[in-house]
């Protein structure tokens, strides 16, 4: 927390400390707002309105006095920070051709707390290791926002990239496609998460040109991608899974039978690119919700 706590003015920084509490996930500032600080189950307010002068001042500091140096990473809604904390930044969206180009008049900065939950996925390594083989099932992890299913997936990506002994796997060469840098928290071209020895991340691109990217680049064993969805991710996929390489990738969803109803997911399962479907549930357990006959 504290190399969050030095980007606020003084007077803020001491309210924050004072109502701190060790659950803690999300510091919100919001223009002429009070102060909200959120966990799952916890909500504090600060009664200290914040000015958006204050909000620019704090967003000078996260951008080391630079915010054209950061415009990139504000054009895109948030900005990583040092320890893999991340801001989420709303305000009036520049458009050009369609594309946000930059954000002006900014009116709400969100602290979101960088947790890892280290062996986090050993109960869902059963599903994903092939036995008695250094290879792994292609598997989709499936579950409602918000349930943790990325930081599975870190946690996944770490062990096997750095192997898993006990159960006698030696570890693969894994490429991350790290579109919004949730997985890999990249700062200043270093990974503030840990997610392994032979694992190489490229970030803040599409997960359909990162993928195919990486395939070509990098030779992985195995491709990671967060939240795929889209026609172009699911080319990606088939075009890695048909080169050779396994993959492991997240979507939302309650349930395996929706991803079956869901028009391109499925696409996954009739190419037979997915052998496995696991479930995050609302209770944060791994269930088998489907395998692929073979």
């Amino acid at each position: 927390m504290k190399e969050i706590l030095n980007f606020f003015p003084e007077k803020i920084k001491q309210q924050i400390a004072e109502n701190f509490f060790e659950e803690i996930e999300e510091i919100r500032i919001r223009s002429n707002k009070p102060i909200i600080l959120k966990s799952r189950n916890i909500e504090k307010q600060i009664n200290l309105l914040v000015t958006p002068d204050t909000i620019l001042q704090i967003l000078q500091r996260i951008c080391e006095n630079s915010i054209y140096s950061y415009q990139n990473q504000i054009s895109n809604g948030f900005i990583t920070l040092i320890g893999g904390h991340r801001v989420g930044i709303t305000g009036n969206a520049v458009i050009k051709d369609g594309q946000v180009i930059n954000l002006s008049y900014i009116s709400s900065l969100n602290f979101r707390i960088a947790r890892e939950v280290f062996n986090c996925s050993d109960s869902a390594l059963k599903y994903v290791l092939k036995p008695n083989s250094n290879d792994i099932y292609n598997t989709l992890l499936v579950s409602p926002p918000g349930l943790g299913k990325t930081t599975l997936l870190r946690d996944i990506v770490r062990k096997i990239s750095n192997g898993v002994p006990e159960m006698h796997f030696n570890g693969l060469t894994v490429g991350v496609v790290d579109e919004r840098g949730e997985i890999s928290a990249m700062y200043k071209g270093c990974p503030q998460n840990e997610i392994g020895i032979r694992t190489d991340v490229i970030e803040n691109i599409s997960k359909s040109l990162g993928l195919k990217m990486l395939v070509r680049s990098m030779s992985p064993k195995v491709v990671v991608a967060d939240e795929i969805g889209s026609e172009d991710d699911i080319n990606a996929i088939e075009y890695a899974v048909c080169s050779g390489v396994r993959g492991i990738f997240t979507a939302h969803g309650a349930d395996a039978k929706e991803v079956i109803k869901n028009p391109i997911l499925n696409k996954l399962i009739k190419k037979q690119m997915i052998d496995k479907i696991l479930i995050l549930d609302n209770n944060r357990k791994i269930q088998l919700g489907y395998e692929r006959a073979v």
